[in-house]
């Protein structure tokens, strides 16, 4: 597949070295330019490129950058991506630690349902809650021992689909987690986030979720917007 990644962090740079291993076309765009990713793109195998042509032609996409910088994205990014083109949001909402507050979420909104929003595309949440060391280096063959399963959750059944299929290739066993406002279950504080669990772990940390969050996870009252 041509995959573009909008985002070359932790996560995004952990895909990009791992989707060029599997032999599929990375492009890997950041806010800075393809210049300020040369030696990562040499390093890693995928091809440095503007946001505008990580998404041209793609046949998958990428979002994984800080939450609080999604509203900053060019408003036409999206624009010309077919609604067939599978988006993966891999953000995070982190009020207190990086985000400040973003009323839509502090309304109610699940994360990605406000990513899908602000970019007008649909989005299917995944690769959100394991550390990038692990997506990096913990993928194992189907059926082995210790093999780690990771929630996907999405509206669109052919999009997901094509992402379930993407992560049981990266070596993880894929748990389908229902509709994109079901995604609060995979979100930080909840009981999967930051796990490495197996698939039924997986299922059970799903299930034994509670969609409050907890304070920590919260914007406090008097955050600035």
């Amino acid at each position: 597949m041509k995959i573009g990644l909008i985002g070359a962090g932790h996560i995004g740079g952990a895909l990009a070295h791992r989707l060029t291993a599997l032999g599929h076309q990375v492009l890997v765009s950041n806010s800075r330019g393809p210049d300020s990713l040369a030696a990562f793109a040499s390093e890693s195998g995928a091809t440095a490129v503007d946001r505008a042509d990580a998404v041209r032609g793609a046949d998958l996409i990428v979002l994984t950058i800080p939450l609080k910088n999604v509203a900053d994205l060019p408003t036409d990014l999206f624009a010309s991506v077919p609604v067939t083109v599978p988006v993966v949001d891999t953000c995070n909402y982190y009020p207190q630690q990086r985000d400040g507050r973003i009323d839509g979420i502090e309304s109610g909104l699940t994360e990605s349902r406000w990513v899908e929003k602000e970019i007008g595309h649909p989005v299917i949440k995944a690769f959100n809650n394991i550390y990038a060391k692990h997506l990096l280096e913990r993928g194992l063959p189907k059926g082995a021992t210790g093999r780690i399963a990771l929630p996907v959750a999405g509206d669109d059944a052919a999009a997901k689909a094509v992402v379930l299929k993407l992560v049981e290739a990266l070596g993880f066993d894929a748990i389908d987690a229902g509709g994109l406002d079901e995604s609060w279950r995979q979100q930080p504080g909840s009981p999967v986030y930051g796990k490495d669990f197996d698939a039924a772990g997986v299922r059970a940390a799903l299930a034994a979720a509670h969609e409050e969050r907890t304070p920590e996870w919260r914007a406090p009252a008097t955050a600035s917007a």
